[in-house]
């Protein structure tokens, strides 16, 4: 099993936020973690650490060489588990519709770069955002892909100008998600697709483990369900195409073949752990 990296807790300058879907400002408690909890808006049921850590704080959890050592040792992981989604998604029927000259694609959050380099190979103009310097650097040298290391609406790329975006487990560790949407939207040529990867909280092992939820941690600002996050993307002018989720079980909490069925089951009944939205821009 992977284990999920988070900055170690810390003190940080916060302040209560309204909610980040709804605007709403009554919480109810959620999630009481170690150091740290989630709540949930009373609302739109829209799970999140509040108070919210300021931008400066939430910068510094990832400019240290750790993150690079964390995504090197997982790195071949990391990619099956990317290349999986794209199959999930359809990616390669998507790919086959495209004019060779319209396949421009941006990884958010594309770490080492290795999804990139892959797609570069099959003909891609691939180009990547990843705020992690050290793994900026890492991606350019020892893959030779295009990464901005700046925040993605703070690089000024141009509008229109892909076919794809992909931010896998991103969005979770935004404190603007919208800003982010927002962001993807403009990015997107028409016919474009979102591809959005992220914990899901209505699944069952979070469902099972509350508290303990691996993906119950300090760097994970907001816990998405499938509900709550279609309904922000329709809010920021997607419409969703594809929900999927997968992972029925955590590695070594039971038997291969109970996990294996599990598995099976999550994916085909939708509590998995983990969820992908396909979404393209409305109108």
């Amino acid at each position: 099993m992977i284990k999920t990296w988070s900055t170690p807790v810390r003190e940080e300058t916060r302040r209560k936020e309204p909610c980040a879907l709804c605007g709403g400002s009554a919480f109810t408690a959620y999630l009481c973690c170690e150091g740290f909890a989630y709540v949930c808006c009373k609302n739109c049921s829209l799970a999140q650490i509040n108070p919210q850590p300021d931008e400066a704080a939430i910068s510094g959890r990832y400019s240290g060489v750790n993150y690079l050592e964390y995504e090197l040792a997982n790195e071949e992981a990391f990619l099956n588990l990317g290349l999986l989604s794209l199959a999930d998604a359809d990616f390669y029927k998507f790919e086959s519709e495209l004019p060779v000259d319209a396949r421009r694609v941006l990884d958010i959050g594309c770490a080492t770069g290795a999804l990139l380099a892959y797609l570069l190979g099959r003909g891609w103009q691939a180009d990547g955002v990843e705020i992690n310097t050290a793994q900026a650097e890492y991606a350019r040298r020892e893959r030779g892909v295009n990464v901005y290391h700046l925040p993605l609406e703070k690089n000024m790329l141009e509008g229109g100008a892909y076919s794809l975006i992909i931010a896998s487990h991103l969005i979770e560790h935004l404190r603007r998600p919208r800003v982010f949407l927002a962001e993807a939207r403009r990015l997107l040529a028409p016919g474009g697709r979102l591809f959005l990867t992220t914990p899901n909280c209505d699944g069952f092992q979070a469902r099972l483990f509350k508290n303990h939820w691996r993906s119950a941690i300090f760097d994970h600002l907001y816990l998405f369900s499938v509900k709550t996050l279609s309904r922000m993307l329709e809010q920021e002018g997607f419409y969703i195409e594809k929900t999927l989720t997968w992972g029925g079980l955590a590695a070594g909490i039971a038997p291969r073949p109970v996990k294996a069925a599990f598995d099976k089951l999550a994916k085909r009944f939708g509590f998995g752990d983990v969820m992908l939205i396909r979404a393209a821009l409305r109108g």
